[in-house]
């Protein structure tokens, strides 16, 4: 019988977890193999390794114990990967040298599967003199691009994905360009962009102050903090970026601020490190230790969980071990402090079974005491390693004590680390838990409330058919096991139903017993007002959290929810709109649209400075459903040079198009490629290659036929069709499994459908 509660948790294994030979034939024949191969591998730094390989076995079984995805993809199989998750690079020195040494660090952690953070603050602003060439600075933005494109480079080379978070502090001179980068929806794809908040600025906005931009002792200009707050509001209302951390709160909250200071976090934000920092991250599956779920006796076993925790501390710590790591540096950082991060995932699965509704208030006191709890048993596990294996190295328990989360806690437990130490520095942290708890058979994402209760999801099959079927919350399948039709009670809320101030109450009761941070989103309904949205991030900070990342549903981030819009014709009345309402999820029509003998378009000349030749770039158009979209495209150069690629381009962008759908993606696709022997300068604009600019002449066509509002925006008309399924989700489309199905989870682009991550 399979272990596996839901068809898609076993899809997932077998995609991401499930440990296979070159050619793709399976080595972990089962799951029970691939939690066997973890636990033997994390156990094999211990004096009694098969005794502990039986412990980590039984913590892994039933996905009570969730390692992140690293670890349970990468442990025991011999493969030169990190199981670390994510990294804060070095500090980035502001001289060209130091800059590209810094690129190619970040190259080789990337090339081994993790992501980065970087604080671009320490980059002197565009504009700043150079001292010894005569010429201005480009600025941190630009170097930003460098990064951007070494990370797509390292992605074209098969590499497994990994993210980048870029931090900028609230007073560098060049803030508003950092703010602003996102309006392009092509620039800095691969990186996640958030503002460092000072408690200084915080008051200066409070206070309608004015506020300095600094770089070394110069204040190259003052502006009011109150406009610079609404310029970062505007850009996160608009387009979801940037984010905000509040840095002053993170470093006094910090058990090691007295040997490190932090200025970056790793791309999902749940952890801010210190430069060559690593985050090491796993779960507790809250979700499996309700017992009596759904009647009045409901309880969360304690006991069960303490005991679970402490396993798992044992197991995080032993990856410091066991793991490789692309940097000496980052070696170094993780043995002298040996900070993990366990969290929680099905917290929202817990509450239900238990009858509380997330978002009261009642929840986040439950949610508070859970996590206290197993802080308290983190710590106290940590400690029992110590007098086993040692303290960390730069334990220092009078200044330990006197920092961080340290002075929240019990006084047996700061007894007993004064006399023996601690093994690890910081314990706790809520990462994303999008894939592993899609995994773990659906159960809601670490500390975010249920996305949907239920939603069907089209699966291709092998001979290129595709098969539906229904992806339910864990907590609502237990509900139809022990309860058969009966209702859902009105306890059963989603993220969709909740007000804002609901997902802020959770996050601030969830941090009060994080040593780390939180990756979570507050998801924000289209109709909010832009001052009750800033509202919102008041709270955050207000309520003692650390950061704040918000999803508001618009034309450029892509609907969440179930959005029909209005169109001069319905479904019934095109055919083309009807075949895409029928197919559901499937991105594309079963059959091109059929070409009418004449089509009407334009063509356009792209002179490239390093070609002799123009290029003609014709593109047709077809009218469907009253809307004129791109039908095909012709493109030709004289330069023979050119013939083979443009042929080809020709004949896949235009297959492309004859399929019908949401086609902007290849704007985006092209407008993203650039040349590693340079780009050129056109008309005033730095193109990256020719491809782009190709890109950039399909999308003004697309603007001038009236298909895209503009430059970098999104449809004028939704193509998405009906939702299938209850209170179902409905996005973007995935980039890996083609579904409408991407959704923003814990401060990420997420699909539900087949769990691939923006954030790795």
């Amino acid at each position: 019988m399979s272990r596996f509660a839901a068809p898609i948790a076993e899809q997932i294994w077998d995609m991401k977890y499930r440990f296979k030979e070159a050619d793709g034939s399976p080595i972990d024949v089962t799951v029970e193999d691939s939690w066997r191969r973890i636990a033997r591998s994390l156990a094999s730094v211990e004096t009694d390794a098969e005794g502990w390989e039986q412990r980590f076995y039984e913590a892994l079984e039933d996905f009570k114990y969730l390692p992140a995805g690293r670890i349970t993809a990468g442990a025991g199989t011999a493969r030169s990967v990190t199981l670390f998750n994510c990294f804060v690079m070095g500090t980035i020195p502001d001289s060209m040298a130091g800059i590209f040494d810094m690129l190619k660090e970040a190259a080789l952690t990337m090339q081994q599967g993790g992501g980065i953070g970087y604080d671009f603050s320490t980059i002197r602003p565009k504009g700043a003199p150079v001292a010894g060439v005569a010429a201005d600075a480009s600025g941190p933005l630009s170097f930003m691009d460098v990064w951007d494109a070494m990370c797509r480079t390292i992605m074209s080379a098969g590499s497994r994905r990994g993210a980048m978070m870029a931090t900028m502090r609230c007073d560098h001179p060049d803030i508003e360009q950092f703010i602003g980068a996102k309006a392009d929806s092509a620039r800095l794809r691969m990186f996640n962009l958030s503002v460092l908040v000072t408690d200084a600025f915080m008051e200066a906005v409070k206070a309608d102050g004015s506020w300095e931009l600094v770089y070394g002792d110069k204040v190259y200009r003052t502006v009011k903090a109150g406009d610079l707050w609404n310029r970062i509001m505007r850009a996160t209302y608009d387009y979801a970026e940037p984010g905000v951390i509040f840095i002053d709160r993170i470093n006094k909250a910090n058990n090691l601020s007295y040997v490190e200071q932090i200025a970056a976090t790793n791309p999902c934000g749940e952890q801010p490190l210190p430069p060559y920092g690593a985050c090491l991250l796993g779960s507790i599956n809250l979700a499996r230790l309700v017992k009596q779920p759904f009647e009045a006796e409901a309880h969360l076993d304690e006991a069960e969980l303490e005991a679970l925790v402490a396993t798992a501390v044992r197991m995080m710590d032993n990856v410091v071990d066991a793991s490789r790591f692309p940097l000496p540096q980052q070696l170094e950082e993780a043995q002298n402090k040996r900070r993990i991060g366990l969290g929680v995932t099905g917290l929202a699965d817990a509450l239900l079974m238990k009858g509380l509704r997330y978002g009261s208030k009642e929840a986040a006191a439950q949610t508070e005491a859970w996590l206290r709890l197993i802080a308290r048993a983190s710590y106290l596990a940590s400690v029992e390693l110590a007098k086993e294996k040692g303290a960390f190295p730069l334990f220092d328990a009078e200044k330990y004590l006197a920092t961080g989360n340290m002075l929240n806690m019990d006084d047996d437990v700061r007894d007993a680390i004064r006399e023996h130490g601690i093994r690890n520095a910081l314990l706790t942290s809520i990462a994303p838990t999008g894939t592993i708890s899609l995994y773990a058979g659906n159960v809601s994402s670490g500390i975010e409330p249920v996305f949907a209760y239920a939603y069907t999801r089209k699966v291709l099959q092998k001979d290129g058919t595709r098969t539906e079927e229904e992806v339910v919350d864990y907590a609502v399948q237990m509900w139809r096991d022990l309860k058969g039709d009966a209702e859902l009670p009105e306890y059963f809320v989603n993220a969709q139903t909740l007000d804002p101030q609901a997902h802020v109450r959770m996050q601030a009761a969830a941090q009060k017993w994080i040593d780390s941070s939180i990756s979570k989103t507050i998801n924000c309904p289209e109709d909010i007002s832009f001052e009750a949205f800033k509202d919102v991030y008041m709270q955050a900070y207000e309520t003692g959290c650390k950061g704040c990342t918000t999803y508001r549903p618009n034309d450029v981030t892509g609907s969440v929810l179930s959005v029909s819009e209005s169109a001069e014709k319905t479904p019934a009345d095109t055919p083309e709109l009807a075949e895409e309402a029928a197919g559901g999820d499937v991105i594309y029509m079963s059959e091109p649209l059929d070409r009418p003998q004449a089509l009407e378009g334009a063509t356009y000349k792209l002179k490239w400075p390093d070609s002799e030749h123009a290029i003609y770039l014709t593109i047709n158009d077809i009218i469907v459903g009253g809307h004129r979209r791109p039908f095909e495209v012709f493109i030709n150069s004289k330069n023979m040079e050119h013939y083979a690629w443009t042929v080809a381009l020709t004949r896949m962008i235009s297959a492309v198009f004859r399929r019908g759908g949401d086609v902007s993606f290849v704007v985006e696709e092209l407008k993203a490629v650039f040349d590693p022997r340079g780009g050129a300068w056109v008309q005033g604009k730095y193109i990256p290659s020719i491809l782009a600019a190709i890109g950039g002449v399909i999308e003004r066509h697309m603007v001038s036929i009236g298909f895209l509002e503009g430059e970098g925006k999104g449809l004028k008309s939704d193509p998405q069709a009906k939702v299938v399924g209850l209170d179902a989700p409905r996005g973007k489309a995935c980039p890996s499994c083609g579904q409408y199905s991407m959704m923003m989870v814990e401060g990420c682009m997420t699909c539900s459908s087949c769990g691939h991550s923006k954030c790795g």
